[in-house]
């Protein structure tokens, strides 16, 4: 028998829930895209993304995915003969690293593992023995969705700065913004990159890359890049199809408008607060349920921890059977556990992930818990008991 039947809920870390008024804002017939409301809804748009962002300097945006985004910061920034410092902490800043080497540029690269975050001293450490000068930026994964690992960004400026180095500081906040808190000016970040997926509950299709001043003296040094990459005219238009370099994403901008408008309506600082009290509730259960079993969250510290997402440990073949189970009965989509074990690999099937990112309340959050709950028992899983409880603890306290 399955319970299934009914709305089913995506809980995957990216992409997210869609609100239903971003759905009915995308709803619609194709815009004029040469004049009208639609040029005036974007210009109006602009500062609102910097206040996600919380930054007062440029954005440009891409038609793309994160992926998209990674190369478009790369290639107004760095290209070959040019290197960058990456600290991995999970297949994510690997993924950034890896499409700097397709662009030419060398990759210095300090891995931390998956479960434990970067150490800032290390980098500043990094940067003093690079006498040369060769590192033009460093890659800091904000939270790699993998390991759910939520890294020290303002940490890695202090090290920059201490080194007394002139590299560039990248932040890859594709699951983090609008989710975890992060402050692009405050923390010294001179590139930020995100998409539209996740903590800004659009669709898959919008990239976003914010960059100061700095970062805009850079590209004006770099010998050449390409027409569609280069920021420069997307982040200063002189026409509206410069801002894409060619057709607008007329449907995702009209969702975009509509998830900013629902942001800044609930207020940032609430937004952060929100997914924190859902984070800390989601790691009581999964706390309690390892008291009895092999289930582990996979950042033991909280303060590592993503407020976006958690990865967890339960071991094969629990992770791949649990995940089924809870989709297949319960209507509940869970992560699988990306990058922790190569697929072919029989330890692949002993990960997955909760993804808690946008538009996500305490209902929702409790219905995962009950359905995993349920899946643990149905599978005859050795777990402890009071996850639920625990949970429930944590919201209420929240809540008040």
């Amino acid at each position: 028998m399955t319970l299934s039947h009914g709305r089913e809920y995506l809980a995957i870390p990216g992409p997210s829930v869609m609100p239903d008024r971003v759905l009915r804002a995308m709803n619609r017939a194709a815009p004029n895209i040469y004049e009208g409301d639609l040029i005036d809804m974007v210009a109006g748009m602009i500062p609102d993304l910097r206040r996600v962002a919380r930054t007062d300097h440029h954005v440009a945006i891409y038609i793309g995915n994160g992926h998209a985004a990674w190369e478009a910061a790369l290639a107004n920034v760095a290209g070959p003969g040019d290197a960058v410092l990456v600290p991995a902490t999970g297949r994510f800043g690997h993924g950034w690293a890896d499409m700097a080497q397709g662009l030419g540029v060398e990759t210095d690269i300090i891995d931390f593992g998956k479960s434990t975050p970067l150490d800032p001293a290390r980098v500043e450490e990094a940067l003093r023995a690079d006498t040369a000068g060769r590192i033009k930026a460093v890659l800091v994964t904000h939270v790699d969705t993998s390991s759910s690992i939520r890294n020290d960004v303002a940490g890695v400026r202090a090290a920059i700065n201490a080194a007394g180095h002139p590299a560039l500081l990248m932040a890859d906040c594709i699951a983090s913004l609008a989710c975890d808190r992060f402050e692009m000016d405050e923390w010294g970040v001179d590139v930020m990159v995100a998409g539209s997926q996740k903590g800004l509950m659009v669709p898959p299709g919008l990239g976003f890359v914010f960059f100061s001043p700095k970062a805009a003296t850079r590209r004006a040094q770099m010998d050449r890049v390409s027409r569609y990459w280069d920021w420069t005219p997307r982040a200063n238009p002189e026409q509206f199809y410069q801002y894409w370099g060619g057709t607008a994403p007329t449907h995702h901008l009209f969702g975009l408008r509509e998830a900013l408008d629902m942001i800044h309506d609930e207020g940032m600082e609430a937004v952060w607060a929100r997914h924190a009290a859902l984070a800390r509730a989601i790691w009581a259960a999964c706390e309690a349920w390892g008291q009895g079993g092999p289930l582990a969250l996979n950042v033991a510290a909280p303060a590592h921890r993503s407020h976006a997402v958690t990865a967890l440990r339960i071991g094969a073949p629990y992770g791949s059977e649990l995940r089924r189970w809870v989709q297949d009965k319960a209507g509940v989509t869970l992560g699988i556990g990306l990058g922790m074990a190569e697929p072919g690999d029989p330890a692949w099937h002993g990960f997955f992930r909760i993804g808690h990112m946008g538009h996500v309340n305490a209902h929702m959050v409790m219905g995962a818990l009950g359905a995993i709950d349920a899946g643990l028992k149905a599978l005859e899983v050795p777990h402890g008991p009071g996850a639920l409880e625990a949970a429930s603890t944590v919201l209420a306290q929240a809540a008040g």
